[in-house]
């Protein structure tokens, strides 16, 4: 079985080669290619998720709805979806780029880093999230003004969120970002 691979970018947001996802977070990670989305249902609730307690980085932290990493020479719309799929079993009804150029670091206590060039997609969808307890602990639906207050979210949940509400209090009048915006190592289809 061939293993998942992420892509490494340089500080201008080029493709510079690939790496085994098993094996890039550590002490030294490598700038690379991810997304954060953000759910929201019919009712403007947005789903934090719980991540797994088995996962190597921020086991058990509460977070925004999915994230994960595009394949090389995979859409980031189409790795939303399908990580959607495979984490929540969720299907997008609609899916915008909010933030395209968001980028993080951050060391966990045991001195693994993320560090991610990351853009940030609402996402709406009709169903009720089904987890795959591999990728998801918990989850729940939240009012996007409560988590404002939540001091238990993941860095760059908290990093997002500060981006995301100066886009406005309403996520579902923000503003779809430009796609010619993301890193280059993302524009694909």
């Amino acid at each position: 079985m061939e293993t998942e691979q992420v892509v490494l970018v340089d500080e201008a947001g080029r493709a510079v080669g690939r790496a085994d996802k098993a094996t890039v977070h550590h002490a030294a990670t490598p700038l690379h290619l991810a997304f954060s989305s953000y759910v929201f249902d019919q009712r403007g609730r947005v789903l934090l998720t719980q991540r797994a307690f088995g996962k190597r980085t921020w086991p058990g932290v509460w977070t925004n709805s999915c994230c994960g990493h595009p394949l090389p020479d995979e859409s980031l719309q189409s790795a939303v979806r399908r990580r959607l799929a495979d984490e929540l079993g969720l299907v997008a009804s609609t899916l915008d780029l909010v933030l395209p150029a968001f980028r993080y670091r951050a060391e966990m206590p045991d001195g693994i880093v993320e560090n991610e060039l990351c853009p940030v997609f609402r996402v709406t969808v009709t169903t009720e999230p089904v987890p795959d307890p591999a990728e998801v602990a918990a989850y729940e639906w939240a009012e996007w003004s409560d988590l404002a207050v939540r001091a238990d979210l993941s860095p760059w949940c908290v990093l997002q969120l500060a981006e995301l509400n100066a886009l406005g209090a309403n996520p579902s009048e923000w503003p779809a970002a430009d796609p010619s915006e993301l890193p280059a190592a993302a524009r694909l289809g």
